[in-house]
């Protein structure tokens, strides 16, 4: 059996193979993987009993799950209306131009990924950005590039 597959069978029986924590199991694989591949939603849907369509349905519903491969490191912007008006779009080009990639896109050699989100629950630093886990207000380019520079 594919070690991966291995993986995930561990994760879904972590839940007792309960189809109403999908949601749940296909977050932990995701944590697991960094996105959500075809042959782990056709095993999800198999180990749950419930249909493909259905595990796709909610793969695709949730912005947070990614069905193409995520960089090893996630940067994720708010453009909320807060973030917006404090110059969210410029944060967007800084972050850009450090690591050569747009928001949805992920570096050729998986390193990184750069995603927007509407809010991240701190309006008044905005524009904010997350790196992995750091939230930072309002990074300059050299912070920026401290952050690439640093990941390994």
């Amino acid at each position: 059996m594919d070690p991966k597959q291995n993986r995930v069978d561990l994760i879904i029986d972590k839940y007792g193979a309960n189809k109403e924590k999908l949601v749940q199991i296909l977050l932990d694989v995701q944590d697991e993987y960094r996105w959500l591949s075809k042959s782990t939603l056709e095993r999800c849907s198999k180990r749950l009993d419930v249909p493909l369509a259905y595990v796709y349905n909610v793969a695709t519903f949730y912005k947070h799950f990614s069905l193409v491969p995520k960089g090893r490191h996630s940067m994720h912007v708010c453009v909320g209306t807060a973030c917006h008006v404090r110059g969210a779009e410029r944060l967007i080009d800084r972050v850009g131009q450090a690591t050569g990639i747009k928001p949805g896109e992920t570096t050729a050699d998986d390193k990184f990924s750069l995603d927007t989100v509407n809010c991240l629950g701190c309006c008044a630093l905005g524009p904010v950005m997350v790196a992995d886990d750091e939230y930072l207000s309002n990074p300059t380019t050299k912070d920026i590039e401290r952050i690439v520079q640093e990941a390994e």
